[in-house]
């Protein structure tokens, strides 16, 4: 179990994360679709850090042994779920940047087909 003085440090932590994250949010340095994710975690951990009973429990209901394991596998698949919404983000991004290449490209040829023209 974990003591008061554990939680208390892990509590004022995250309301420190949460905070810095709704600051970034309000100065749009951080996109609202990309702190959903954040936010919830923070939220999750904070319930557990406050309720350290309800980790124990559901430890054991989905048969792990220790609820330190149980963090480390939650810290895992919110790892994996960050890394799948990067890439998304990143192959959405790259096909963008290769349309937006090829307007570009497509507007030069225009710019110089006209200049062209022009001085003719």
């Amino acid at each position: 179990m974990m003591t008061a003085k554990i939680q208390l440090i892990i509590g004022a932590c995250l309301i420190v994360a949460l905070i810095m994250i709704v600051n970034m949010i309000k100065r749009r340095s951080l996109e609202l679709k990309y702190a959903l994710s954040w936010l919830v975690a923070i939220f999750f951990v904070l319930v557990l850090d406050c309720f350290p009973v309800l980790l124990v429990k559901i430890s054991s209901l989905l048969g792990i042994w220790a609820p330190v394991n149980m963090i480390f596998f939650l810290g895992f698949c919110f790892s994996l779920m960050i890394i799948f919404i990067l890439t998304v983000t990143l192959s959405r991004m790259s096909e963008r940047v290769r349309k937006l290449s090829q307007a570009v490209a497509l507007n030069e040829e225009k710019i110089d087909q006209l200049m062209k023209e022009k001085e003719a």
